[in-house]
């Protein structure tokens, strides 16, 4: 009797640290989840930095290459990619971080090899099926690159701003299509503000070509501007649904990988078609025609490279950290601020067109996180509510 007694405290106890161990064990995963927030958040904070201050200066960059004397439209769609190196060193960082970590779970890996994991490593850490999505996505790249780049040659910047504002429309219908994204009162809103401070500004076309381009050469910039706008439109939903259908978890280290495979694509792409059309011949000839002068010339296309790789980093770590949506709405609120830039730099007038597309688009970039937050906050009180509940439940002894 003595002894049973003492088997059922012995298994109370145990019942008491089992009890314990689950409470500790939802304790470190809350806090883990709370920390991978933080950082979530962090790195999304980063990224919007990182594109608004590449989607202004980008632009602008291309703009003062056009104006000044240059004239190689594959030489400025190659400048929009060809910085990808550059991402070798947060991609490298990383690698040195996880090795640490892996070399513990080695013996782990050892058993667990299959098929699957042989055709990844292969790939250097892809699927097959997301290794033939970037290289797709390195084409749509190139030749959206070549579009913009052709657009803007022929058009000032409040102009192919106008037109690239569209992007948030097609963004929205392919996100409807492809990833079946919900929208909410605010969002709808939005995307219809944004849609009117593009129109507001299309009243003043009217008179906005530029010295030297003929009637032909503007309607041919404003279509390709426009269909460069379209399938811009098509890649933000599209790398989203990527994402989601990636068989491997996506993180940020994984974004900056298929990053550089993409803009190696692109750029690839690009430079069989400079090395047809002689574009690396002609760069010293027009250098030394440069109105700036030679120095500024390599500088400017520098810079360009460096500003349009940030652009293209920042996009792709703001849709990994929110949506594609999101992304183009960021985007379409900076299109405005290019006008008040081409004030200072090219001397465009400010019409009070502009200043309406400027309040409109602000005023819809407000809605649209104020819908975010009311969003977060009713999920936050939802996962409160069910916290409670299972506190209330009596744990098994």
């Amino acid at each position: 009797m003595k002894h049973i007694v003492e088997n059922d405290q012995s298994n109370m106890k145990g019942g008491v640290l089992v009890s314990s161990n689950s409470h500790e064990h939802h304790h470190h995963q809350g806090a883990d989840n709370k920390k991978k927030k933080k950082m979530k958040l962090v790195i999304l904070i980063v990224n919007c930095i990182l594109l608004s201050v590449a989607q202004i200066s980008g632009p602008l960059l291309l703009r003062i290459y056009y104006l000044h004397g240059g004239q190689r439209k594959w030489l400025s769609s190659w400048l929009q990619t060809v910085a990808f190196p550059f991402l070798l060193i947060p991609i490298s960082v990383s690698w040195f971080r996880s090795k640490s970590k892996s070399h513990d779970s080695r013996s782990i890996s050892a058993i667990d090899v299959n098929p699957t994991t042989d055709r990844k490593l292969r790939f250097g850490g892809f699927s097959p099926k997301l290794f033939i999505s970037c290289i797709f996505l390195g084409i749509i790249v190139g030749l959206d690159s070549f579009l913009y780049a052709y657009g803007v040659s022929y058009l000032p910047v409040s102009t192919s701003s106008l037109l690239m504002s569209t992007q948030l429309a097609f963004t929205a219908a392919f996100a409807l299509l492809l990833v079946r994204q919900k929208f909410t009162p605010y969002s709808i809103n939005s995307v219809v503000l944004l849609t009117l401070g593009a129109v507001v500004l299309a009243f003043h076309t009217n008179g906005d070509k530029p010295i030297g381009v003929s009637k032909a050469q503007y309607f041919l910039g404003f279509f390709l501007t426009l269909g460069a706008a379209a399938l811009f439109g098509f890649m933000l939903p599209f790398i989203e649904l990527v994402y989601r259908k990636a068989s491997e978890a996506i993180t940020y280290d994984l974004v900056m990988r298929m990053q550089f495979i993409t803009s190696m694509v692109a750029t690839v792409f690009c430079t069989i078609a400079m090395l047809i059309n002689k574009d690396f011949q002609a760069i010293s000839r027009e250098a030394k025609g440069f109105e700036l002068g030679e120095t500024k010339y390599y500088i400017v296309l520098i810079c360009t490279a460096v500003s349009m790789q940030c652009a293209v980093v920042g996009t792709l770590g703001v849709i990994h950290c929110a949506t594609s949506l999101f992304s183009g709405v960021l985007m379409t609120l900076l299109l405005p601020i290019q006008q008040i830039c081409a004030i200072f730099f090219f001397n465009e007038k400010f019409s009070a067109e502009k200043g309406m597309s400027l309040g409109l688009s602000i005023w819809g970039f407000a809605s649209y996180f104020y819908g975010e937050y009311k969003q977060t906050k009713k999920k936050t009180n939802q996962h409160k509510a069910v916290s409670t509940k299972s506190q209330e439940i009596p744990d098994e002894v």
